[in-house]
């Protein structure tokens, strides 16, 4: 979507199903969202709680992409996955969630894409005007941010991960215009400019403010741990934590920060949460992602720009507004 005037009109069916939403957002944000077209990559607990939250909003259409069979561990996150091996025994989680969506919302379009994201090309992401990943390698994720970056349409770009009791979000909108609601009533356009994700993750960290989330940085050490090791993300347990807080003394090195911006306590929990994921903080980081997409689409609302943080041990979220290495 471009952000431009909605078109076309709402069914009489559409506009009472979703009318106590209107009142909230306008009609115009709910025309826009039930034309939107959204692909999420990676079924969990994090990705099914945004997947529920834009569906009862009414999306256009929502497509799963997750070849990967269901196994008993799934359970413990993904509530659309139902407890019975003879529901779900050697079928993809993108099939089995994708059952249990439509019974959310019978209005709207939900589908399966099957595939590898690692593979897609940009022709296939010009059906979709967002694209959310989870669980994806750092590799997997710049890629496929480049290639929404490149095609001649507008795609919004989300990243979501549950580490246990921590989560990151990262969002780039490119360029994206907003109605801001001002005191009394009265609105004004504003305009964002966001980074790629290479762009946001490449910024030297000794010129990142003081008090930037010691999540950001654990975040990214894990993530280049991973990459250079050839891991998948949650691959890298407590065992690798003599290699991984090497790590992170040769990029703190590196980029002249004191290690004790990262502490080690929370490189082992990261380390110790592997690919476990906590519901309640997939609860709150689906609803914030659910939150962040319906602004994106509306064009309604300041949107987080460009990493959202949330960690159960300080109880609060984070947004950490990541500018590229140019602006700084």
């Amino acid at each position: 979507m471009d952000g431009g005037g909605a078109e076309g009109e709402l069914t009489a069916q559409e506009t009472a199903l979703y009318d106590r939403q209107i009142r909230v957002w306008g009609v115009d944000a709910q025309k826009r969202l039930s034309k939107a077209h959204v692909l999420v990559c990676g079924m969990n607990g994090t990705t099914i709680e945004f997947c529920k939250n834009i569906v009862l909003a009414g999306v256009g259409s929502l497509s799963l992409m997750d070849d990967h069979v269901v196994t008993e561990d799934d359970l413990n996150a993904n509530f659309l996955i139902p407890p019975d091996d003879s529901i779900y025994g050697g079928r993809s989680r993108a099939e089995v969630c994708c059952e249990s969506l439509i019974d959310f919302n019978p209005m709207v379009r939900v589908s399966v894409e099957k595939g590898d994201p690692s593979l897609i090309d940009g022709e296939f992401l010009d059906k979709f005007d967002i694209v959310v990943l989870s669980r994806a390698s750092l590799k997997t994720k710049l890629f496929i941010n480049e290639n929404c970056r490149k095609r001649s349409k507008h795609i919004a770009f989300y990243t979501i991960n549950c580490k246990d009791s921590c989560g990151e979000i990262f969002v780039d909108l490119q360029k994206h215009s907003y109605d801001e609601k001002k005191p009394g009533g009265a609105t004004e356009q504003q305009e964002l400019t966001y980074p790629s994700l290479q762009e946001a993750i490449s910024v030297p960290w000794n010129n990142l403010p003081k008090k930037t989330s010691k999540l950001y940085f654990a975040m990214r050490v894990l993530e280049d741990y991973e990459l250079s090791e050839g891991r998948s993300p949650g691959e890298t347990t407590l065992s690798d934590v003599h290699a991984v807080l090497a790590r992170r003394k040769d990029m703190c090195d590196k980029m002249s920060l004191n290690e004790s911006r990262i502490p080690t306590t929370l490189v082992e929990r990261l380390l110790a949460a592997g690919k476990k994921e906590h519901p309640p903080v997939c609860a709150i980081l689906g609803g914030i992602l659910g939150q962040e997409v319906i602004k994106s689409i509306s064009c309604k609302g300041d949107p987080v720009k460009n990493f959202f943080y949330f960690d159960v041990a300080d109880g609060k979220g984070v947004i950490e507004d990541i500018p590229p290495p140019s602006a700084n």
